[in-house]
């Protein structure tokens, strides 16, 4: 029997059949054995056969996905982790106060999803609580983000406002969302699909972050077409599996510009005519993006040296 991973809790996976049913499944242990370096070597999305087992299903294939979106694991003993798999698009919730999502954060998920050719859309939330300085930051990081290819909506999650637009942006796709802790991510998939009922949580007071509501991924199918993989908040977001020389590859804006490089090897750092580098000083690729590049460059050279 073949379905879909539509939950999974670490121990227990939901998988939605062909014919619509659900089984509780687990998986043979051979998945464990094969020095899988992720902490879920089933992730929600992922494409299975099962088998009849005494308490249930048993997962015993994973057919090969089309893509997944993964992130370094806070486990030690382990590589990374598996978001989602066999997605069509990711929405990242952002915002830019209650609390701040720093630019680093948006650069380095989309740098990861650009990876595996994910397409990626933006989602400022909670802009029912801006004040003018927020709003100014808004209209300026909107912009940085256009100007790198991005879709960048604006929403409240509070209020309703916008909320057509995410809806017309998931419309018959596989999305998975994501973002920090405290982002209103829960809230918002409730205004999308009001029926899910998901559990939602006040921001700490103390420290302006959110309380995880969403402990672990789960899919759910949406009335107006699609479906909806909803994920824990994260904290911060690791990079894995990339090279150092490819890094640039994964800023759209920063690839393009690429080819007019004096050095084929150019790694836009230092180079002598460096066309990224005056593209950064005319202002065509912003400050902010062009720093998270530098950033991330520095951390996968800083590996590389460790080997």
């Amino acid at each position: 029997m073949r379905g879909t991973v539509v939950k999974s809790t670490g121990s227990w996976y939901s998988v939605r059949l062909e014919s619509g049913e659900q089984v509780e499944c687990r998986i043979k242990g051979k998945f464990r054995m094969k020095g899988i370096k992720t902490t879920n070597p089933v992730a929600v999305g992922d494409v299975v056969e099962i088998e009849a087992g005494a308490e249930g299903g048993v997962i015993s294939q994973i057919m090969d996905r089309k893509n997944y979106i993964i992130r370094k694991s806070t486990n030690l003993s382990k590589e990374a982790h598996i978001i989602a798999a066999n997605v069509d698009q990711a929405m990242l919730v952002v915002t830019v106060n209650h609390p701040v999502t720093s630019t680093v954060f948006i650069d380095r998920f989309l740098a990861s999803v650009e990876a595996y050719r994910i397409p990626a859309v933006l989602v400022f939330n909670k802009i029912d609580l801006y004040g003018e300085d927020d709003l100014l930051m808004l209209g300026a990081l909107t912009q940085v983000y256009m100007q790198a290819g991005y879709e960048c909506l604006h929403v409240s999650s509070l209020t309703g406002e916008g909320i057509e637009d995410v809806v017309a942006a998931m419309k018959d796709k596989i999305t998975v969302f994501s973002g920090l802790s405290g982002v209103g991510k829960s809230s918002l998939v409730n205004r999308v699909e009001p029926g899910l009922d998901l559990k939602v949580a006040e921001i700490s007071e103390s420290h302006d972050t959110g309380k995880h509501t969403t402990t672990f991924a789960e899919m759910f199918p949406l009335s107006f077409g699609g479906y909806i993989v909803d994920t824990p908040g994260i904290r911060a977001f690791g990079l894995i599996h990339m090279e150092k020389n490819e890094i640039s590859h994964y800023f759209p804006e920063i690839f393009k510009r690429a080819t007019d490089c004096k050095y084929y090897n150019c790694t836009h750092i230092h180079e002598p005519g460096c066309a990224v580098l005056e593209a950064v000083e005319n202002g065509e690729i912003s400050e902010s993006r062009y720093f998270s590049y530098v950033s991330m460059f520095e951390e996968g050279e800083e590996k590389y040296r460790k080997g």
